[in-house]
């Protein structure tokens, strides 16, 4: 298939009419209509009939650094969703694992993978030289590349640190934790299977991408912008910027500009947006979703009260010795309570006191969400 500069497989080009859409250019928009907009691209509104992959292209990668919360993610996005095949994918190396943007694991399809690490390898080598630069000093970014290819050619898949104390031999002064960090900062590695597989368990192992990375282009950068919009949009540069810890995107938003709409939100920020994406009436029900603890809906946007409101979710969690990321429970498309679940039992903490007709519909799709977790096992939801 032939396509547009910048433009992927399952996006849409945006139109030149720059006027034409559902809503005029220029138009304010509310935070409930741009909750609406974005829950519709998230599939969110509605479950989604997409296959694993298309989906994951389509919500711009999942957030993935837990070995196998996100499928949770998909679960509340798909229709009649079964982690099996996901994790099959996952084990063939059509879908992959990876530090990806904000240099944090993310799920994409391989061939997202090709293009979005050499995107984004400004963002994970800055990361990864700030905590580390001094310590790498005089580490030779070819030669340890060179050496840590050999190493997996070896030995098979390795950890960071186990990595790292293959390199020793060349760096001896260096700490393999710090060599094994320098790696995944100059080599596009993957997490291997078994870990992140659907109730399977493994050591957070690498290997290197198995394919051809392309050539970073301006073209590339134009793509991650719209699928970014597509994901998550209307949203400002900075949205972009956060979502993808990239800087300087305004250059490339102005280079779209001639086929975006533009928006302005209640705060008179611009917002930009492809002309034929969804913006649904902002009154438009939006059915109760449980969240996984870093679901994308929550990290991608400089300005996220489109999700959460004014509410301050982080601090809402069950807390615990490990501090857990809060498990978020959208009610009428906002956060509204955070859920875990421990033996079978479902609780949820919700911020405020909750309708009889919210708790029945909260427990219909909690009961769901048990079932999907542990099938045909007992089952119970409680409110904390």
């Amino acid at each position: 298939m032939t396509l547009p500069s910048g433009q992927a497989p399952n996006e849409q080009a945006p139109s030149r009419r720059a006027g034409v859409g559902p809503v005029p250019s220029r138009q304010a928009l509310s935070r409930q209509a741009l909750n609406r907009a974005t829950l519709a691209r998230q599939m969110l509104l509605e479950r989604a009939t997409l296959d694993a992959p298309e989906a994951v292209t389509r919500l711009g990668g999942l957030q993935a650094q837990t070995p196998q919360t996100w499928y949770v993610g998909l679960w509340s996005r798909l229709a009649a969703y079964s982690p099996g095949g996901t994790s099959r994918l996952l084990a063939d190396g059509a879908l992959v694992r990876m530090a990806l943007m904000r240099s944090t694991v993310h799920l994409v399809t391989a061939d997202d993978a090709a293009w979005l690490r050499p995107l984004v390898d400004p963002v994970i080598l800055r990361s990864t030289m700030g905590a580390f630069g001094r310590e790498l000093t005089g580490v030779d970014r070819a030669e340890l590349v060179k050496a840590a290819d050999a190493a997996f050619a070896a030995d098979g898949p390795l950890t960071g640190t186990e990595l790292g104390r293959r390199l020793l031999n060349h760096w001896p002064a260096v700490l393999p934790a710090t060599l094994g960090q320098a790696a995944r900062a100059w080599m596009p590695l993957v997490q291997a299977p078994p870990r992140g597989l659907w109730g399977r368990s493994g050591r957070a192992a690498h290997l290197p991408f198995p394919g051809a990375l392309s050539p970073v282009t301006p073209e590339l950068a134009d793509r991650l912008v719209l699928r970014y919009l597509a994901a998550f949009g209307p949203a400002t540069v900075r949205d972009c910027q956060q979502w993808s810890g990239l800087t300087r995107l305004a250059e490339v938003v102005d280079r779209l500009r001639p086929g975006l709409l533009t928006f302005r939100d209640d705060q008179g920020r611009e917002l930009f947006d492809l002309p034929d994406a969804p913006r649904p009436d902002p009154e438009t029900p939006a059915p109760p979703r449980f969240l996984y603890d870093f679901d994308n809906l929550l990290l991608s946007h400089d300005d996220r009260s489109r999700v959460v409101g004014d509410v301050d979710y982080t601090t809402q969690g069950f807390g615990g010795k490990n501090m857990e990321q809060p498990r978020s429970l959208l009610l009428d498309g906002f956060v509204a309570a955070t859920w875990k679940v421990a033996a079978g039992t479902l609780t949820v903490r919700p911020f405020r006191q909750l309708t009889a007709t919210e708790r029945d519909q909260v427990e219909l799709e909690g009961a769901a969400l048990l079932e999907f977790l542990s099938p045909g096992k007992q089952h119970q939801v409680e409110y904390a």
